[in-house]
């Protein structure tokens, strides 16, 4: 079974591939609750420190 994405995961996650957006502002996207840490982790591939 598939996880459910925040809505704006996708979106993000095609600005982080493309080099549009840094680990910064992904980061900061959390802080933002536009996505949750475990959804960073995905991004990035990096664990997510608050």
């Amino acid at each position: 079974m598939e996880l459910e994405h925040s809505p704006k995961y996708e979106k993000l996650k095609t600005y982080y591939d493309t080099g549009l957006w840094s680990k910064t502002k992904v980061h900061n996207a959390v802080v933002k609750h536009w996505i949750t840490a475990e959804e960073y982790e995905e991004i990035t591939g990096e664990p997510y420190k608050a």
